[in-house]
């Protein structure tokens, strides 16, 4: 299946694929899998790379980015079971689109804050 998506259709799936990989940890997730490409990470490795994220929201990213194939995951068999991830070559393709929206969140911040503080302090319509 080689179907183009299309953002202005309500009914595409690409809304929804927006969604999940325009979350602060799925970008966060990427980076940190990146960093490790073509390496694998295992699970409290990323927990403990992404401050702030929960395991069970961490599951979550994982799972969503493995069913979507931009994430691989690979279980070794010992007791207690370890898990690893790896970012797929489709992955490992959004990582630089990512990096560039990351780079601006970070460049303009401060602007932002600066409108947020604005906004918040002006008398309402």
């Amino acid at each position: 299946m080689s179907r183009r998506g299309d953002l202005f259709d309500p009914l595409c799936p690409t809304r929804q694929l927006l969604d999940r990989i325009g979350t602060k940890w799925t970008s966060m997730a990427v980076r940190v899998l990146a960093q490790e490409a073509p390496g694998e990470v295992r699970f409290a490795d990323l927990r403990r790379r992404m401050p702030g994220i929960s395991q069970k929201m961490l599951s979550a990213t994982l799972r969503s980015l493995v069913r979507d194939g931009l994430v691989a995951r690979r279980v070794e068999g010992s007791v207690p079971p370890r898990v690893y991830y790896r970012l797929t070559d489709l992955g490992l393709s959004l990582e630089e689109p990512l990096a560039a929206l990351r780079a601006w969140a970070e460049q303009h911040m401060a602007q932002i804050e600066e409108m947020n503080l604005r906004y918040d302090a002006a008398p309402g319509d």
